[in-house]
């Protein structure tokens, strides 16, 4: 009982944001910015929700995002799976340095890379274009790092005895491993859209169209070309939020499975 209080208590404290966003959203701009504040609207208007999608294209803003980041996420589970299994299970020349050069990717922060990153793209002629934005996110150190580690704890016998069966090492990774991984696979690809998702810095170096902006940018520029509308921006707010919580109702086993798989329950 006193644990099932607890989380009640800690699900409340991270809920109520949510709940005064939805409400505020439902209040007119004046009714938002009254003082004191209340947590019902007097009047319940859709103003607001009406407003953003009137003063911004936020419907291209959302295929713009989902089509960032389910690409960023299928690239980064292919290329990180292929590294950390051949990391974790195969032998070469310079393995150990190759493997310490992308661990080094853990100590360098993704905004040092923003000046270097750009002037590549811009020199690559991807500015302003879907690539462009998908390309740099696609390398991050972390994920391969997870999978590596996970493949490390997969036991030899079961690959050895489908090599004995004649296997090759392909068949072995895609018929043997990858279906162990499911939950680091799942951990990993949440965790990658997610992080692609709220992005917000790297979109908006790469991008000045307002056609192929995402989500966090599209919002950002119609508050500043309008002003700070409260009641719109938490409006915009919850519709940018609306596809992460989605995604955790739906999949909160396997990121439990996969936090609990991966090793990042004690982080």
């Amino acid at each position: 009982m006193l644990l099932t209080l607890l989380a009640t208590a800690v699900s409340v404290v991270f809920l109520a944001p949510l709940v005064w966003a939805l409400f505020t959203s439902l209040k007119s701009e004046t009714e938002a910015v009254e003082v004191p504040t209340h947590w019902l609207p007097k009047e319940w208007t859709t103003q607001a929700w009406s407003a953003i999608f009137e003063t911004g294209n936020i419907t291209n803003w959302f295929v713009n995002s989902v089509v960032v980041s389910v690409c960023v996420t299928f690239v980064v589970l292919t290329v990180s799976a292929l590294a950390g299994y051949g990391f974790a299970r195969t032998e070469f020349r310079g393995k150990k340095a190759l493997l310490g050069l992308v661990m080094t990717g853990l100590m360098v922060s993704p905004a040092v890379l923003g000046v270097p990153l750009f002037t590549t793209v811009q020199q690559m002629g991807m500015v302003d274009t879907y690539w462009g934005m998908i390309l740099p996110q696609c390398a991050p150190a972390a994920m391969v790092y997870i999978l590596y580690k996970f493949f490390q704890g997969i036991p030899h016998e079961l690959e050895e005895a489908a090599f004995i069966d004649g296997a090759g090492r392909w068949r072995v990774f895609f018929t043997i491993v990858l279906p162990l991984s499911r939950p680091s696979l799942a951990a990993v690809g949440i965790f990658t859209f997610i992080a692609s998702w709220n992005n917000f810095l790297w979109p908006y170096m790469v991008t000045n169209n307002p056609d192929l902006m995402t989500m966090p940018n599209g919002i950002a520029t119609v508050m500043n070309s309008y002003g700070i509308q409260w009641a719109q921006l938490m409006a915009g707010g919850l519709m940018a939020g609306l596809p992460l919580i989605i995604v955790f109702v739906f999949f909160q086993r396997q990121i439990v499975a996969g936090v609990a798989h991966t090793g990042l329950a004690g982080q």
